[in-house]
């Protein structure tokens, strides 16, 4: 019974733990404004420009940290506060979406399968513990085994985001400062907002590998009882 708590509190903890660090990160840092006063539009699309992306668009979007490169309409989107902020937060966060589109252009291995696996790990989230339930309240270990498939497919996409999200942050941080968006200490606090931001994703694919691992243990022990 302790050893379930202690799990289940890793599970909840780690979560709120890395989003409480996400949050203080943007929030300290979203009121300190960058020397070059660039808004977070103007980041994305200096750099865009400077990598030859053209074509790519700059928008606005709604929502709070809503950020995101949509590699389907070519599209850098940024939630208002970033879209017109010149904070060094702002700036970060802008760039970092900018690297996804400079991978998007590169072609970047991983960032093209984390593309592919799009489907079955939407498949894998939204139907993997519905067969998992069935599986154990009817005692049918292969269903739960195809749940845990699915399942499975779901982690992977959790933990290839891994590369794709710390190489988009190393090529935001190569570009404000061989651009000069940033500037002296300015490059430290930009670090610290990306390794924030970073944390959860960390978490969440720690969390999800540790269920995955649960199950597994939970599935061998009923296929040694049958």
């Amino acid at each position: 019974m302790g050893g379930y708590l202690i799990y289940f509190a890793i599970i909840i903890l780690v979560p709120l733990w890395a989003q409480m660090k996400v949050k203080g990160a943007y929030s300290k840092y979203s009121r300190v404004p960058s020397s070059t006063q660039m808004r977070g539009a103007e980041v994305a699309r200096r750099i865009l420009d400077a990598n030859g992306l053209y074509k790519v668009v700059v928008e606005e979007t709604r929502g709070h940290l809503t950020d995101h490169y949509d590699p389907r309409t070519k599209t850098v989107r940024l939630s208002a506060t970033n879209y017109h902020g010149h904070s060094v937060a702002a700036a970060a966060i802008a760039a970092h979406e900018v690297g996804h589109a400079i991978q998007d252009n590169q072609d970047y291995a991983f960032l093209r399968f984390r593309h592919a696996l799009v489907p079955v790990a939407n498949l894998g989230s939204n139907f993997s513990w519905i067969l998992i339930m069935i599986g154990f309240f009817a005692g049918l270990s292969g269903m739960v085994l195809l749940g845990i498939i699915f399942m499975a497919a779901a982690v992977v996409f959790q933990v290839i985001t891994l590369p794709v999200e710390f190489n988009a942050s190393n090529r935001a941080m190569d570009q404000v400062v061989s651009l000069g968006i940033i500037r002296n200490d300015e490059e430290r606090e930009t670090k610290k907002v990306l390794n924030a931001a970073a944390l959860t994703y960390v978490a969440a694919a720690a969390v999800a590998v540790l269920e995955l691992l649960r199950l597994i243990l939970i599935y061998t022990g009923m296929t040694r009882s049958e």
